[in-house]
């Protein structure tokens, strides 16, 4: 057995409904914490969702300041404008509710907030000095995992996406309450859980990093999320089948901080930072295309995970391999979502610039079993188109 490391929080509650006793949660596991800032999006901050949450903050002594504008792929200006809120309202806890880009955000105040270190310093991997802010991750969509990575995603230019990952992006605690995702429409749930089960799938193949805890919780996650996922989308009140599904994400979140993700997230950053689709479709739109291009590298795994996902495969190794492409196919065009990128306004004269910008994710096209070329890159597009 090779050696190996991981890595996740410290401390997670998986509990429909626990964010109704937010405030005795926090104290309890924060005494000395008298100021938070939530950091939430507009678009859930009008759910009225996190008026009970705050309410029981405040029931607690806890006061409570909002930083709600945050957007799908969060500029710097973002992160920047969340920072100096944080400052100003002298804030000793953070706590990102919402999805990716509200918990990345989170991440980024708990760890620039109190520190004098610029925020170009600390891109990249291992680059952040120091200590950060208590931080607590809710999610309120199944998808990102984000409430249990040590990554945070910001878009650094007019399209491109910059990473930092640094051990103290872990949250303090996370928890997983389904009632916060009731409300989710059903394309927006499709999308996200297609966003998790790429987590797993591609952690199961990670070139460097890959081990037996990580395969674990993909393989759990899939299980959770594929059982689950066209349920949900039909009966989007089914409580147990969203906390499933949280759990789902969570645990593929899990398994990609420590076995990180490839060529499916190089390919997808770029639809998503030019053509502003949103991540998890943007993955779902490529998945199957690389799940191909990486079959010759990836029999076996791919194979191991058929057995989950397409229970009914069988024959070779090849053709149960074969057989998860078409089963994710299957899952994207049965929920509802787009299929194909031309369905989201890309057509072919786009292909040149989008495998020029995917071949600048070094870091994700690292850990892809096979190397992907620039014609790999663009012909994957081309075959998505």
């Amino acid at each position: 057995m090779n050696p190996f490391q991981f890595s996740t929080v410290p401390h997670l509650i998986a509990d429909s409904g626990a964010t109704a006793q937010l405030g005795a949660i926090i104290k309890e596991r924060f005494p000395q914490v008298r100021t938070a800032l939530v950091v939430t999006d507009a678009g859930f901050l009008r759910t009225g969702l996190l008026a009970g949450p705050i309410a029981n903050l405040r029931h607690h002594g806890i006061a409570v300041h909002t930083y709600s504008e945050v957007v799908a792929d969060p500029p710097e200006a973002v992160v920047l404008d969340a920072v100096a809120r944080a400052r100003a309202t002298e804030a000793d806890l953070i706590i990102g509710f919402g999805g990716g880009s509200s918990m990345d955000v989170a991440k980024l105040i708990a760890v620039l907030a109190a520190s004098d270190q610029p925020i170009a310093e600390i891109y990249g991997i291992g680059n952040v000095r120091g200590a950060r802010l208590p931080l607590v991750q809710i999610p309120t969509t199944a998808g990102t995992g984000s409430e249990v990575t040590n990554i945070a995603i910001v878009t650094t230019g007019a399209t491109t996406k910059t990473g930092v990952v640094a051990a103290q992006l872990y949250a303090d605690l996370a928890i997983l309450d389904a009632s916060l995702t009731l409300g989710l429409p059903p394309l927006v749930t499709a999308a996200t859980a297609i966003d998790a089960m790429v987590h797993a799938i591609e952690a199961t193949t990670s070139r460097h990093k890959k081990n037996l805890l990580s395969d674990s919780l993909a393989k759990q996650a899939l299980q959770l999320l594929s059982h689950n996922l066209l349920l949900v989308c039909k009966h989007g009140d089914n409580l147990d089948a969203r906390q499933a599904m949280l759990v789902g994400a969570c645990l593929a979140g899990q398994a990609f901080s420590n076995a990180p993700v490839a060529a499916v997230h190089a390919l997808a950053y770029p639809v998503g930072g030019i053509f502003h689709v949103p991540h998890g479709l943007s993955n779902a739109l490529v998945l199957p295309h690389v799940l191909r291009f990486n079959l010759s590298h990836a029999t076996a795994q791919y194979a191991e995970l058929a057995a989950i996902v397409a229970p009914h495969a069988s024959g070779s190794e090849e053709a149960r391999a074969n057989a998860l492409i078409v089963a994710m196919q299957q899952i994207a065009s049965q929920s509802g979502i787009s299929t194909r990128l031309s369905e989201v306004g890309i057509g072919e004269a786009d292909l040149d610039g989008l495998a020029d910008a995917a071949m600048l994710q070094t870091r994700l096209l690292g850990n892809n079993p096979r190397t992907v070329s620039w014609h790999d890159a663009r012909a994957i597009y081309a075959a998505a188109l």
